[in-house]
């Protein structure tokens, strides 16, 4: 099999750990509905699904039919899937004959599910996501008492499987005031649910951010996404996690993730010679600079060119020059032992030295997410286990 410029490899450990952790944080009885939109967070759908399943996970959250198809593929019979995103009409009977769970977020939605559930032959699973205040997908509080009425009276073809809404930035103590709002908002929806005594299967509106740093938000399932990857949603999170146990650090959630790829070539550059395109770089000295066989094209970010750094015997390289479509450049002046071949770790540990995600993000601006799902899904991915 031809080999690929880089690779991602997943740690089974870490990650066992990660679910460990945050099933402490929600307790036992909530569902943990593992995020797995964007490829797994640039993780790889295919490889991940089952290395989750491995720890227990069996609910898995998609923001499209076609990722529900990918989870499929790769899922135990048992394991269950929700699309909170796009659902096209044409698939919806589908996604009801093979018993996965959608989002309905306008009411008129609900006679062309009705109209596939029967046609399949098959009752659906429906969500209804609920706006309180991030104005993105969401039914409005007008549409819903007609929703529930329609959901009761097509019961032979509709399961009330959900009730749920999506928090506009939980990650960010600024936002609470908001977040308090939206969940007073879901309380107003539950509670006509409950005047009209039709509730909903399962109650959800907790995403990573809300699910380990507040502790009311946690109904009957959490969707957890960046979280489970080993990433904290956001300093403010992981400061509030730090008060409510009384720590000054906490290192229990792990990275799972490693990104690497091999020196493709090394060369001598004489001094004042410039390196790769244009003249961002110009060496001061003589240099010895490894080619490393990856770019922007695979998700390595332009913006680091002449400021990130890849770790090759351990050792921090910086990089020279600007990133290229699909090859950089790293000086190896004070590596004198690496050689064409040896493993360049692009993200993750090796030996003693650290590359972080957020080395990454903080010098291009990039959210974490961001960095993580742009990644190829052509590279290859493998679990350690």
């Amino acid at each position: 099999m031809v080999k690929h410029s880089s690779r991602i490899e997943l740690n089974q450990v870490a990650y066992k750990g990660n679910i460990n952790f945050i099933r402490k944080k929600i307790g036992e009885k909530p569902i943990l509905s593992s995020v797995v939109k964007a490829n797994a967070y640039g993780h790889g759908i295919e490889v991940f699904v089952p290395m989750a399943e491995k720890c227990g996970v069996n609910h898995f959250c998609v923001a499209s039919s076609f990722e529900a198809e990918q989870v499929l593929s790769v899922c135990k019979p048992n394991s269950q899937i929700l699309i909170m995103g796009i659902i096209y009409e044409e698939d919806l009977g589908w996604a009801i004959s093979n018993g996965i769970a959608f989002f309905v977020y306008n009411f008129n939605r609900l006679s062309k599910v009705l109209e596939a559930a029967k046609k399949v032959d098959k009752k659906a699973k429906v969500h209804l996501e609920v706006e309180t205040g991030a104005n993105r997908t969401g039914m409005h509080a007008k549409e819903f008492p007609k929703a529930l009425t329609y959901l009761k009276q097509h019961q032979d073809h509709l399961i009330f499987e959900g009730l749920c809404t999506h928090f506009g930035g939980a990650e960010s103590i600024s936002n609470q005031f908001k977040i308090d709002q939206q969940h007073k908002k879901y309380k107003a929806f539950l509670k006509i649910c409950k005047e009209r005594k039709f509730l909903p299967e399962i109650r959800h509106i907790a995403c990573s951010a809300a699910a380990l740093a507040m502790e009311d938000t946690v109904y009957d399932m959490v969707r957890i996404g960046v979280a489970q990857y080993g990433f904290w949603p956001s300093p403010d999170v992981y400061y509030a996690h730090l008060h409510q146990t009384n720590k000054k650090s906490d290192a229990t959630m792990k990275r799972i993730f490693t990104w690497k790829t091999d020196i493709m070539d090394i060369r001598t550059v004489d001094q004042g010679e410039f390196i790769g395109y244009g003249t961002a770089f110009q060496a001061t000295q003589e240099m010895q600079i490894a080619v490393i066989p990856l770019g922007y094209s695979n998700g390595y970010p332009r913006a680091l060119s002449n400021r990130g750094q890849v770790l090759i015997h351990g050792k921090k390289a910086p990089i020279v020059g600007l990133i290229n479509m699909n090859l950089f450049m790293v000086d190896i002046t004070h590596i004198q032992e690496a050689i064409v071949g040896d493993e360049v770790v692009l993200i993750g540990r090796q030996k003693n030295n650290v590359i972080n995600v957020s080395s990454f993000t903080n010098a291009t601006q990039l959210l974490n997410n961001e960095m993580l799902s742009r990644l190829p899904a052509a590279i290859p991915r493998s679990v350690l286990k």
